[in-house]
Order: C-alpha cells, then structure tokens, then sequence
C-alpha cells in the first residue's frame, strides 16, 4: 500500500510521495507529512551489517512507497558516490567520550549534503512519474549551506533550473564563495538586503502567489523546493541517524535495543524532526536534545511553550542557525496537536501575524523527548578550545554550540546515556571563527592562510570543496532588496 502524505494545513489535500517531493510545498502553505511514521520492518540489531546504500534503502522505502525499488536505488546509488571522500558516507567518531556523526563529507563539506546529493534524483525520478511536462524551478532560501548543496545537486541537471537566495551579509566567507562561484547554466544566485528570514518568507511568498503561478505556467515553469520544507529533504536525513546507530552497534560502543540520546545543532527544526522521525520508527533513541546559539528562540519555544520570534535577530558565528521561524517545527506541530490541521493552521496564522503562538499544556506534555539548551558566542568558542586541546578533534561553530550543549545537559541531569552529536559541518568551512577560537593569534590571518594553517593542526587534509574555490571567479554577484524577489525570478527566467 502506497503511504499517502496530507497538508499539515488541510487533512483532505492528500497526495504521494513522488508528488510531495515535486511540489516541495502543499497549495495551502502547509508542510507535507505522512499519513503516519511507519516502522522498521527487520530488527534494529541488523543495522550492524548494512553499509550506508543498505540503510538508506531500508529507510527510504517505507516513505517513498510510489518509488520502484529499481528507482529508489538508482537514486541512492547516485547519491552517494565518489562525492563522498569517504566509503562511510557519514562516519562517527569518538572524542572526550561521546559520539560525533560527522555529516560534512559531501561535495560542500555540510550535512545538506546527505539529503540534497539524492534530491535531484528523487525530483527527477517524481517529474518522470507524475507526467510533469514543465521545467522544473528549484526556489530556495539558504542561511549558508542549503543554498552551495542544492547548487551543486542541481548543476546542469536537465528539465530543472534553480535559484538561491541568500542573506548578503549574514554567511561565513567561505559559504559564500561556496556559493558565488557555482558553475552551471541553469544556477542563479542572489544575495538579498535582509537576514535569513527575510528570504525564506519570501520564498513561500512567491510559492504561495496563484498569479505568480499561473504566469509560471503559461511560460512553461513550475516552482519546488529544496529546503527542508520539501519532504525530499525530510526522509533522507533519517538515514543517518540510523546509520549512526548501526556503526555504534557494529563497535561494540552500545548493545542492541540500547539507547543514545541524540543533539543537534538547529535552526529550520529539520535535522532534528528527522531524528525523532527515527525514533518514532524504532531506533532507539532517547532524549531528543535541541541545541540553539544566542537566537535562542527554540529554546526559550521548550522551556515556557511560547514560539515567539519577536525578538532581535542576531548574527552569529554559527550562522546557518540564525533563525527565528523554524519552518520544520510546523511538522512537529501537528502532530503534537494530534494531527490537526485546523489547531496546526491557527497557530501558523498567529506566528505569521502576530509573530508567536503558545500551544496547550497537552501539546507541551507531548514533547517530553525533547530538551531545550543553548550556547552563547563565548561558550562555543571555549568548547572548540576545550575539546581541541583536550582531544585534538576540531569542530566547527554550529557542532561546538550542541557539544556545549550536551556537555552541559549531562552535568546538569546526570543522565549517563551515550550521546550522539550531529556534526553538520566541516570545521574548514568556518576556518577564522574555529582557528580564532583555538587562539587569538590567528586574527590577523587571511581566510586561506587559516585553513592551510587549521590542516596543519588537525592533521586533516584540506576538503577539495575548499580547494576548488580558493582562485575559482565570482559568477554571481547579484544583490537586491529583500522585496524584489518576484522581479528577479522572472528576469532569471525571461518572463
């Protein structure tokens, strides 16, 4: 039986998985979930003997039940490839006593690479299926690193084209050159006048713009998404974690049926629900330890049940977590409202008009997996030092802030549950703020200088990613007030 997936807006706007992942966003501005999480269909023990190919296709079939078996492992096969710099695909690492799942081994050294390297795939294989006749227009907002892996996903990928904004002063250096030097035809990139949000409410906007969409169509365009707001994105990211737990039982490091307690650092909320996705499918996962930086909004949303996004945004060395609305936690909504899409809907309404809404007690009583923590400028530098000089192993700002986090979390509950650590992203990615960190007197280096220098102390070659933007010409310099969206769209599009 094929799983359906419905609107989080509205239960009766119902569709497969191969057109959820084509729309990216259902018509009624909601977020596509499955009628309901489906469980592992073997035992959990098995997962000890499954590399990454098997994983992800013993995950993936159980939500995207319209895909062939052939389609869905061509996807995979794909997917993860010689991309990757390591067979692992997603390897885990120990230091200082707790587990590091380092997903930046990818083409853009960030862990949107494990969901966006099998997108362009899954979207293609959809458009194949669903007779989908128009050119296919990738729309997405980037804090930083969605943004350089879905331009590398969809480079030259026929039948689609894909635009990015992103905020013009609010990436690191080299997420940026990441991104400003895209080759590929079909690639635009923009930066915008504005913060994150700003270009993520605009892109729903132009989603949600029936006008817009017709027009689109009239020219032969239709839009999707390669945020994580498109469950293309979603399901994937549940591999990982896993794949986690099959490492860490293949090592001996936990016994089957043995809990971790899983932290990330987050900021749309996807990474995250993707861990409790897997747990709501059997792997047996814990706490669900939710890490913010000082845009602590996630966190203050799990101490009182207040979401309120009113607030300054402040720009962070951990830049791909400054963000005040977390798109992702609609899913996570919904379901807390006990799959309700009228209680859901009035609570997006008050976000999007007042700028907060506070859920019932019963909701509240509904999230006991999940613990709330954050980690200021200042504490994350000290945990890049502490573990560096402790263990040698080098993290990058965002994975600092959930080591902080966690570090903090067991001294405080005394909870001795193994813990797993989304590492999202490589520490060369973020070269100034983790060498300045480890010591002041690499201030006055330039970007590259710092990296050649952070390859020397860690003993890490530096990732090709970096190497191949370190002389490579800016492409894209466009940069545009955050209400002039629509008229670059269509400009990139010539219509």
């Amino acid at each position: 039986m094929n799983l359906m997936f419905r609107s989080t807006r509205n239960e009766a706007h119902q569709v497969t998985a191969s057109q959820a992942v084509l729309k990216g966003l259902a018509p009624d501005g909601g977020l596509f979930v499955p009628e309901q999480i489906p469980v592992l269909d073997f035992p959990t023990k098995e997962l000890a003997q499954m590399n990454y190919h098997e994983t992800a296709y013993a995950v993936m079939k159980q939500f995207l039940t319209d895909y062939t078996e052939e389609e869905l492992k061509y996807c995979i096969r794909m997917a993860y490839d010689e991309k990757f710099d390591t067979q692992e695909i997603a390897p885990v690492k120990k230091a200082d006593g707790r587990f590091y799942l380092e997903l930046f081994h990818g083409a853009t050294i960030a862990f949107k690479d494990m969901a966006l390297s099998i997108l362009p795939y899954l979207m293609t294989t959809a458009a194949k299926k669903n007779q989908e006749k128009n050119e296919i227009v990738i729309l997405t907002a980037t804090s930083g690193d969605t943004g350089k892996a879905a331009l590398a996903g969809f480079a030259d990928v026929p039948g689609t084209r894909i635009i990015v904004f992103y905020p013009k002063n609010g990436v690191s250096a080299v997420q940026e050159k990441q991104m400003v030097t895209q080759k590929g035809k079909n690639t635009c990139v923009i930066g915008i006048l504005g913060n994150f949000d700003d270009a993520q409410s605009g892109v729903k906007k132009l989603f949600g713009d029936e006008a817009l969409k017709e027009e689109l169509d009239r020219a032969g365009f239709c839009f999707s998404s390669a945020n994580s707001i498109n469950i293309g994105r979603l399901v994937p990211q549940i591999v990982y974690y896993a794949y986690a737990y099959g490492r860490l039982l293949k090592s001996g490091e936990i016994k089957d049926g043995e809990k971790v307690n899983v932290v990330v650092p987050t900021g749309n909320f996807g990474n995250i629900l993707a861990a409790y996705y897997a747990k709501n499918m059997g792997i047996p996962i814990g706490r669900l330890i939710c890490a913010s930086n000082e845009n602590r909004v996630l966190f203050d949303f799990f101490e009182t049940g207040i979401y309120n996004r009113n607030r300054d945004f402040i720009l962070t060395t951990s830049p791909s977590m400054d963000i005040l609305i977390s798109s992702n936690l609609e899913r996570l909504i919904y379901r807390m409202a006990g799959d309700d899409a009228k209680t859901n809907q009035e609570l997006m309404r008050a976000l999007s008009e007042q700028g907060s809404y506070e859920i019932t007690s019963e909701m509240r009583n509904r999230m006991q997996d999940f613990i709330g923590g954050y980690a200021t400028q200042e504490d994350t530098a000290k945990e890049i030092a502490r573990l560096y000089q402790e263990t040698g192993y080098v993290l990058d700002t965002h994975t600092a802030v959930a080591s902080c986090v966690c570090c903090r979390y067991q001294e405080q509950s005394k909870d001795d549950t193994k813990a797993l650590i989304a590492s999202t992203a490589s520490p060369y990615k973020f070269a100034r703020s983790v060498m300045e960190a480890i010591d002041e007197k690499y201030s006055g280096m330039d970007d590259f200088a710092l990296i050649d220098e952070l390859s020397r102390l860690s003993g890490t070659a530096i990732p090709n990613a970096i190497e191949e933007i370190r002389n490579a010409p800016v492409l894209h310099d466009k940069v545009i007030e955050k209400d002039a969206m629509e008229e670059a769209v269509k400009a990139f599009l010539g219509i």
